[in-house]
């Protein structure tokens, strides 16, 4: 199955928040920060989707990584239960890695719940490390965050 990315826009906030709640039930970004964040000059959010329906977003990711920082966030990431297991996770890491170097970036950071380990294995794999851990950092479900930096 191959995917293709374009910018994420407002427009898609509304399928963005669909995957958003869908994927992390307890958790999930408010309406409100997510639009903030499409509409921040300061990030780059990408909407993946499968060229026989461009409209049905398969998956989604954000990166903060403002100009002149040096520094990268990948703040979010989702893929649709219909997209796992075809790439599309890896795909949209290195596209929002790509992008933080193209804004001066020279290490991007992330937090991954303790509690995912299929996540953990990608970003394991694209040569993040662990450097600390926010106890409980996940609420209401008291899980910690794994937090993980790679350097570019």
């Amino acid at each position: 199955m191959a995917f293709e990315l374009r910018a994420a826009t407002i427009r898609d906030l509304d399928a963005i928040m669909a995957l958003e709640t869908a994927t992390f039930e307890s958790d999930a970004w408010s309406a409100e920060s997510m639009s903030s964040e499409l509409a921040s000059g300061h990030t780059c959010y990408l909407f993946a989707f499968d060229p026989a329906t461009p409209d049905v977003l398969a998956g989604y990711g954000g990166l903060l990584a403002p100009e002149g920082s040096g520094e990268g966030d990948i703040q979010t990431l989702a893929v649709a239960p219909s997209a796992r297991r075809h790439g599309l996770g890896r795909t949209l890491v290195t596209t929002l890695l790509a992008e933080a170097a193209a804004r001066g970036a020279q290490e991007v950071f992330l937090e991954v719940r303790a509690d995912n380990p299929n996540a953990r294995a990608l970003y394991d794999s694209l040569g993040f490390e662990q450097i600390a851990v926010r106890a409980k950092y996940y609420q209401p479900d008291g899980v910690d965050a794994q937090v993980m930096r790679v350097t570019l």
